[in-house]
């Protein structure tokens, strides 16, 4: 079953508290993700150290359905891979890697295999997957995460790439136009690129990220 059982047993969450689904910051594409990502959060007073990374796949840096980067953004995405190396860059994705959906994993090792990047295997689909995220980086202290609030979630996504960094206590980075035109996207892509501006309009912002593994 593809299902996403987990978006939707989260949208009672949001139903409560809406900034759950809500940025730290917000870029236009993956191309204006700035390298590295620390300078998107830090304000005068608060330093951010983001350590590593969690890309979102599908028309984040590909299209859906295509293990490759898409061709405009591959310079962006070796300069993230070159700031995050090994496992400091990850990619989690609600199509490879998801046990749903990739039941045999080759999904994830084409991706793997195209970009040079690991991708996670997980058994529940974004934005219910945090566990298993920082289960990852306990299992390879390298890549030096000690805190959630050392991780930025990339993704296109509110409902599932934000909602899963706030619920993880990371930060979260909007691609706000992805890979696929606006007029191809799905109706729930659509409708929460209005819905993002009307919360933030209203005042809601998204949660502080935190600082100890819980």
């Amino acid at each position: 079953m593809n299902l996403n059982l987990s978006a939707s047993l989260n949208i009672f969450k949001l139903i409560s508290r809406p900034s759950l689904c809500l940025p730290h910051a917000t870029v236009g594409t993956f191309n204006d993700l700035p390298v590295p990502l620390d300078q998107l959060f830090s304000k005068p007073g608060r330093s951010v150290d983001i350590r590593a990374v969690v890309l979102d796949k599908d028309d984040c840096f590909a299209y859906p359905e295509q293990s490759d980067v898409y061709d405009s953004y591959k310079k962006r995405f070796d300069a993230l891979r070159e700031a995050y190396p090994g496992r400091r860059l990850l990619i989690v994705s609600n199509t490879a890697g998801a046990t749903s959906w990739d039941r045999d994993g080759k999904l994830a090792s084409e991706v793997q295999k195209a970009t040079g990047v690991p991708v996670l295997a997980h058994q529940v689909k974004k934005p219910g997957c945090g566990h298993e995220i920082m289960a990852y980086f306990k299992d390879h202290p390298e890549a030096g995460v000690t805190s959630p609030s050392q991780i930025a979630v990339v993704g296109d996504r509110l409902a599932t790439d934000m909602m899963l960094a706030n619920q993880m206590g990371s930060y979260g980075v909007w691609v706000k136009d992805g890979v696929v035109p606006l007029r191809e996207k799905s109706v729930f892509s659509r409708v929460e690129r209005r819905i993002g501006p009307m919360l933030l309009a209203r005042g809601y912002s998204a949660p502080d990220p935190v600082s100890p593994f819980e």
